[in-house]
């Protein structure tokens, strides 16, 4: 007679550590730890390039934490369950639930079917303070603008589970007929891979020894200095989070047990965006395709894929906007303020779809997240809920002078220019011949010429904006 089974299915939930699934699957006495690569169910929502790297390196650190016992597949999960579970006398399996339409729609079969075969299904909350359903208004709809979301709906539901410890005393198995990680094939063939993951350490150790880092260097300034791009008072921790290296609740707690200061609070309110965001895309599964408001539909946006190519390449020659795209190539990372300039700017002075924006950052992010990427490009456009007004044109000129004073961001990502005095770094198509000599700067050569002119482009916006109100 076969021994019994319980498998542990790991997602998004990469760490030992306060991982209820797991935890519920090591009560029994052999537990298979698995993961399966689905590109089969997740057909356009497959991930993206800069995600599939990070992928890699978590999966072998999170190997190396099971002692070399994860087996690892590719596949349809459905299929690739019930082969195991031919080998194996598996009586449970566990995993903990994702949010994403497609996997919940994949999910729920996949829990009938094996119902049907009588094996035991469990599974949990590992990656949200709070289950995205739960937070609802006194009538039972969904919130549509974050504060009350999270003050009224959030912060005064049950509090989030405490964190957990990492099971002990577990029986790990291995299946022979897994594939590796390697054979997943989840690293790029071109060079750029080496380049990108020297800006990281990844896996749930290095995790946690970054938000360590970010309580010393960055909590304590963290309201204010999180919109200076040059300073360390951002956590960079969203990819740990998106990978599940390390769980909300633990970040919430950790910062809790701390104090509660207005730095404090603030970053705890930035977990709650991430909260809103999955409510936004589980109460409107369209949220990555479809704007939330409908008005949007008829808007008059270009198609210009000169312009597009600029704004992917950081060759716009808008020294803020340029910046913040060579931070994503160079890095698979964009801090969160200039997240909102290349926003703004794309969907606004060059007037392109955010579908162009969303598709590009789901393929260069490490931190790409369905919920977080469909709900910030639907909110800077202007088409989301509790969305930044359309008119609401991000100056990107003045943000580089406000939130980059001493212009250490731009020097850093556009060399080209770093001789320019701050007078006119954001905007060295306004400076002399002369200047411009002196920094050894040939506009249209050594950098570029804008591609459009900020005044006007703002003009044409806000004209395109208006023709809306035309229709009504």
């Amino acid at each position: 007679m076969r021994e019994k089974i319980a498998i542990h299915w790991f997602r998004q939930d990469l760490r030992l550590n306060d991982n209820k699934s797991l935890f519920a699957a090591s009560k029994h006495k052999n537990v298979l730890p698995i993961y399966i690569l689905d590109d089969c169910n997740s057909k356009e929502f497959r991930i993206g390039s800069a995600s599939r790297l990070w992928l890699h390196y978590s999966l072998k650190s999170l190997n190396k934490s099971l002692d070399g016992k994860l087996s690892v597949y590719s596949g349809n999960p459905e299929d690739i369950l019930k082969d195991i579970s031919n080998r194996y006398e598996v009586e449970a399996i566990y995993w903990n639930r994702c949010y994403e339409p497609w996997r919940i729609k994949r999910d729920s079969e996949i829990k009938a079917n094996l119902k049907k075969r009588e094996i035991e299904v469990d599974t949990f909350n590992s990656s949200l303070l709070w289950e995205p359903w739960s937070i609802k208004k006194d009538d039972g709809t969904p919130y549509k603008v974050f504060t009350p979301f999270y003050r009224k709906g959030c912060l005064n539901a049950e509090k989030p589970s405490s964190p957990i410890s990492k099971p002990i005393d577990v029986s790990f198995l291995f299946d022979q007929h897994q594939i590796g990680i390697d054979k997943l094939n989840l690293l790029p063939s071109k060079g750029w891979g080496n380049k990108v993951k020297s800006f990281w350490n990844i896996g749930e150790e290095a995790a946690h020894k970054r938000f360590d880092q970010f309580i010393d260097e960055g909590l304590s300034s963290y309201k204010e200095g999180r919109n200076v791009p040059s300073k360390p008072y951002v956590s960079r921790l969203s990819p740990h989070i998106h990978f599940g290296e390390i769980s909300s609740n633990q970040l919430w707690y950790s910062v809790r047990s701390i104090g509660d200061d207005k730095n404090i609070e603030h970053f705890c309110s930035e977990l709650g965006w991430r909260e809103f965001s999955y409510s936004q895309l589980f109460h409107n599964p369209e949220l990555p395709k479809k704007n939330l408001q409908s008005k949007f539909d008829a808007f008059p946006w270009n198609e210009d894929e000169s312009l597009l190519t600029a704004w992917k390449k950081g060759k716009t020659g808008i020294p803020m906007v340029d910046a913040g795209m060579r931070e994503l190539w160079q890095t698979g990372y964009m801090h969160n303020r200039v997240r909102m300039i290349v926003g703004s700017f794309l969907v606004k002075n060059l007037r392109l779809h955010w579908h162009h924006g969303e598709r590009w950052f789901w393929d260069t992010l490490f931190d790409a997240d369905l919920a977080n990427n469909s709900a910030s490009w639907q909110w800077i456009a202007g088409c989301g809920a509790d969305a930044a007004p359309y008119f609401r044109i991000f100056n990107p000129i003045m943000q580089g002078q406000k939130f980059d004073p001493n212009g250490e961001y731009v020097r850093q990502y556009i060399p080209e220019i770093a001789s320019l005095p701050n007078k006119f770094l954001f905007n060295p198509w306004e400076a002399s011949d002369e200047v411009l000599k002196k920094a050894s700067i040939k506009l249209g050569s050594t950098y570029p010429l804008p591609v459009v002119d900020l005044k006007q482009s703002r003009e044409s916006a806000l004209l395109a904006f208006q023709s809306l109100k035309n229709l009504n």
